[in-house]
């Protein structure tokens, strides 16, 4: 079965078309600019389909990555996954982007992920190797976990911004989200018989939009009107 995946969860906008009995990616496409994912994803879809000479209609699933991260650009991937999954009638599925910068990593002891949740503040979470997570996801300042990760090796974006609190920093490691490799976990599971999430947003907190408030009245109310006839 082909799997299509892709994630907007990061400033990467990344897509994979992944052969999960084959277990290889057959083309991939990663761009990073975290203004662009709107504008970059389905291009990148297109992109990925004509280098590895498949169609849409050759696609049995597609993965989306759920985040967490920033609302906007997150959301993009998603809706273009459930559009996708909908258009075709395939099933659509999610995995944590976090999970997969964890499985990009090959690393088989104990470290942390963390990515850029801005205001001062990351996404992370905990592994006991590369394809187990034992703790979050979750979002907090890094001054307020600087402790608690410490003594590991820390993967993503985040810990590049926030050395002081990420002292294991591994620079050599993916800092962002991999369509790839959220496409291997999901074939993992599938073949295992492992229930896959739902495409659900792990946004962890309330988007920066808000409602207006105070509108300034430009009309008289009806009755005001009616009385100056």
């Amino acid at each position: 079965m082909l799997l299509l995946a892709l994630d907007t969860a990061t400033p990467a906008v990344t897509v994979a078309l992944f052969d999960a009995e084959a277990g290889r990616v057959l083309a991939a496409r990663e761009r990073v600019d975290a203004r662009r994912h709107g504008e970059l994803l389905m291009p990148s879809v297109d992109a990925v389909l004509t280098e590895a000479g498949r169609r849409i209609a050759d696609v049995g699933a597609l993965v989306a990555g759920t985040g967490p991260g920033p609302y906007t650009g997150l959301r993009v991937g998603l809706v273009t996954a459930a559009a996708l999954g909908a258009a075709r009638g395939v099933p659509v599925y999610g995995v944590p982007t976090l999970d997969g910068i964890a499985h990009a990593s090959g690393l088989r002891e104990p470290f942390v992920v963390a990515t850029d949740a801005r205001r001062k503040e990351v996404y992370w979470a905990e592994y006991a190797d590369a394809d187990t997570r034992v703790g979050g996801p979750a979002v907090d300042r890094p001054g307020e976990i600087a402790e608690r990760v410490a003594d590991r090796p820390a993967v993503g974006a985040g810990t590049a911004l926030y050395p002081e609190a990420f002292p294991g920093a591994r620079a050599d490691l993916p800092a962002h989200a991999s369509a790839g490799a959220l496409a291997a976990i999901a074939a993992q599971r599938l073949a295992a018989g492992t229930p896959l999430d739902a495409p659900r947003p792990l946004y962890l907190r309330r988007p920066d939009a808000r409602e207006p408030a105070g509108y300034k009245a430009v009309t008289p109310p009806p009755a005001e009107a009616s009385a100056r006839r």
